[in-house]
């Protein structure tokens, strides 16, 4: 059998998130208190009691999840899950199916999250980007209306998740004139999400830019797994192309289809979301409803991954 694994981004955090994993596994809250030594502070504290709102901040949310990403694979080896042949991750899980790989060290992918968090914070004032989930419409129809609505600023999408689910991003003005016109062309939903950044789109490509400094000066080594990058759908190779991609990746829009898709004709029997949530669940089974998918969020999910 061929496992292959996928890592959620943000989006996905919960206050009270891993708690019943950490009651079995010891693994969970050692790679918390790791991560609490790069940031310089209680990160399981923080995740366990919120406020939510903090957790919810990108500088905050970034770390989290690429801590809980790396904490729930290594809760997958400890209760003897076979080996994984193929990794993914969407947005910023990409960097934990990297560490989880042996492409870069946990320590060294959560100093290049908190800047690359820093820098996409600092890019666009809160406030002048947005983002929005449209639904119901093909990727042809959404592309069509944000090039409409670009007449009065960059509106673009940035995550095609599944088909017929789309996530725009660009300027707050026009991105709401793009859910307006995705509603008058038939849009089965179409809503602003509560983000202040409008990540993957254009408005990034300084960040972007700016974090190729920090990748170039951080250690990287080909994947011992196989790691779809989701800004291209190929697969990652050596050192300089993970630090190209990585850069590129902030401001170009995440090809999920693309990706589930090439982890599938990579032979993948099973494709497992490893962290919190099961977002990435739900959208590969509507990209192909022949593969099997499981989840492992908690102890229950875990099970039930182990016995897929």
């Amino acid at each position: 059998m061929t496992i292959a694994m996928v890592f959620p981004g943000q989006g996905s955090q919960s206050t009270g998130m891993q708690a019943d994993l950490a009651e079995h596994f010891d693994v969970v809250s050692e790679t918390y208190a790791e991560a609490a030594e790069i940031l310089a502070y209680d990160l399981w504290s923080l995740v366990q009691d919120g406020p939510t709102e903090k957790l919810g901040e990108t500088v905050v949310t970034q770390p989290a999840m690429l801590t809980a990403g790396v904490a729930a694979y290594r809760v997958w080896q400890a209760a003897g899950g076979g080996d994984v042949s193929l990794m993914a991750g969407h947005s910023l899980g990409e960097y934990t199916a990297l560490v989880c790989a042996g492409a870069v060290d946990f320590p060294d992918a959560l100093r290049i999250v908190m800047r690359r968090s820093e820098l996409m914070q600092e890019a666009v004032p809160v406030g002048i980007g947005a983002m929005a989930a449209l639904l119901g419409l093909d990727d042809d129809a959404v592309v069509a209306l944000c090039d409409e609505a670009s007449t009065i600023g960059i509106a673009e999408p940035v995550n095609f998740n599944s088909p017929g689910q789309v996530v725009i991003a660009g300027h707050a003005t026009a991105v709401r004139q793009a859910v307006e016109y995705a509603k008058e062309h038939g849009a089965r939903r179409a809503i602003i999400l509560p983000v202040s950044v409008p990540s993957h789109s254009s408005l990034m490509r300084g960040a972007g830019q700016s974090l190729a400094a920090t990748l170039n000066d951080t250690a990287f080594v080909t994947p011992e797994k196989t790691v779809i990058s989701a800004a291209t759908g190929l697969p990652y190779t050596d050192a300089d192309n993970i630090r190209r991609t990585l850069s590129l990746q902030v401001y170009s829009p995440v090809l999920w289809v693309k990706t589930v898709q090439a982890m599938i004709a990579e032979g993948a029997d099973i494709i497992i979301e490893c962290g919190p949530g099961r977002v990435l669940a739900g959208l590969m089974r509507r990209i192909d409803k022949g593969i099997t998918v499981a989840h492992l969020d908690n102890h229950d999910s875990l099970q039930k991954a182990l016995q897929a």
